[in-house]
């Protein structure tokens, strides 16, 4: 049984804290960006040491207070903020933002978690090397968070996912505990892999507080094309033949719909395709090259003209400049912002196997249409077999007018995901949002040393309570 962050607790945590560390709750600590979870807290908790983070750990360990981390608030799964129960301690690692070490021999820089994403690109680029990990929240996320939920973002393709990223934390465990991984290294067996551990765990098992980033060269040569695709099943062609002609050198291979071309002319029209007629698909690749392998666009050329060959792509644009490719980016990057302002009634971040995608966009649509009349728009990240499925209301209706139906869209969607060997959480994590999911979806087995692990960390259930696992 937790207990509530109360003044009486609030004083004697300030007592042993730097002055200023707790302040009152602000609302920005306590809304999600879709704005349907309202969060509570006690205080909000703003340390500038990782020996701040382990006082603050263990008294609420003590106390039997919970303890909500918060990294930049732009989770979509309410991971970020507590509806109910007893009050928690919102603990941000904003002030920690520092630049600890850089390394250009090793490819590597330790940064502390607070530094909010853009930063850390911006210090990988003054190195001359690039940090791979892309989003469309990069400048305002920080990476502890994203570590903590292991973001995916535009170039998993690539680069793998944010735990790919990663040679070593460093995170205070729930009683307070301070684990010092931050090893640069490439090859390190010795024992339990706490790191891997504690990145994804949405903050359930500890609070990640810096982290070793592993660096890239900076491609000498870039290059974008947008090509029209009959179908998924032609789109999966492409990235097969994409990848046998530059293996390796494929930074994003993105799925796009009409509805998302449609959705940006009715909220954002001075965003559109250079595609004559808008196809029904299309795909956004980009490749990035090492020096002496010529220029991208004859790459990309040479491709299109062999996707033209064998019938799978009619039409396409290879930007010339890195004008032409902000505004070919442009286009996939704004689909998100034009999905929140048209509204969506529900949305699925997904993962399927991928011959099976053509599959589940061909069977989802029908099995919705029994449930009721909607537009979808899928979209994502087809190299790694990521959609972001959303469903959302026709013109003239808004996302209101289906609420009753959220939970049986969301419900058909998931089950369909489920039984082709699928994902129901693919980048952004469970949070509160998909608790039930992993009850329902989630493997006998590894339901049972989830809980298990969580019981010999946390024991008293401090570390964002309600979050992932069932309580």
């Amino acid at each position: 049984m937790l207990n509530a962050a109360d003044p009486s607790f609030v004083a004697g945590l300030a007592a042993e804290l730097p002055d200023g560390t707790l302040l009152p709750p602000e609302p920005r600590y306590l809304v999600e960006p879709r704005g349907r979870w309202i969060g509570q807290a006690g205080a909000v908790a703003l340390p500038r040491t990782v020996g701040d983070v382990s006082v603050i750990l263990q008294a609420a360990n003590r106390a039997r207070v919970g303890v909500v981390p918060w990294g930049g608030g732009t989770g979509l799964v309410g991971g970020q903020l507590m509806p109910k129960g007893p009050a928690p301690i919102v603990l941000s690692l904003e002030r920690m933002s520092a630049l600890r070490g850089v390394y250009p021999a090793e490819n590597a820089m330790v940064v502390e978690a607070g530094m909010i994403l853009r930063q850390v690109q911006a210090e990988a680029e003054k190195l001359g090397r690039i940090f791979p990990l892309a989003l469309a929240s990069e400048g305002s996320c920080r990476i502890g968070g994203n570590l903590s939920t292991n973001a995916g973002g535009l170039n998993v393709l690539r680069y793998g996912n944010t735990r790919d990223l990663c040679l070593g934390i460093e995170a205070v465990l729930p009683d307070g505990t301070v684990f010092n991984g931050l090893k640069r290294l490439r090859k390190d067996n010795t024992g339990y892999d706490l790191r891997h551990l504690l990145i994804g765990a949405e903050g359930t098992l500890g609070v990640i507080t810096a982290a070793s980033l592993r660096l890239y060269p900076k491609p000498a040569e870039a290059g974008t094309a947008l090509l029209a695709v009959a179908s998924p099943a032609a789109a999966l062609e492409l990235l097969a033949l994409a990848e046998q002609r530059l293996s390796g050198m494929i930074s994003g291979f993105e799925l796009i719909n009409r509805m998302g071309i449609d959705f940006l002319a009715e909220v954002m029209p001075d965003v559109s395709s250079p595609l004559a007629d808008n196809p029904e698909w299309m795909v956004l690749i980009d490749i990035g090259l090492p020096s002496g392998f010529g220029a991208a666009q004859v790459h990309l050329a040479a491709l299109f003209e062999a996707a033209l060959a064998a019938g799978l792509s009619p039409d396409g644009v290879i930007a010339s400049s890195e004008a032409q490719r902000a505004r070919l980016w442009r286009i996939r990057e704004s689909i998100p912002e034009a999905n929140r302002r048209i509204g969506a009634v529900s949305s699925h971040d997904i993962s399927v196997p991928l011959s099976l995608i053509p599959e589940f966009i061909a069977k989802a649509g029908p099995v919705l249409a029994q449930i009721g009349e909607f537009r979808i728009n899928c979209f994502g990240h087809l190299g790694d077999g990521n959609l972001h499925y959303n469903v959302f209301p026709t013109r003239g209706k808004s996302r209101i007018d289906h609420e009753n139906q959220r939970e049986a869209i969301k419900t058909c969607v998931h089950d369909l995901v489920d039984s082709l060997g699928g994902s129901v959480s693919a980048e952004h994590g469970l949070g509160r949002l998909k608790v039930d999911d992993l009850t329902r979806y989630g493997d006998a087995g590894k339901l049972f040393a989830m809980r298990a692990i969580k019981a010999a960390l946390d024991p008293n259930g401090i570390m964002n309570p309600g979050a992932v696992l069932a309580e």
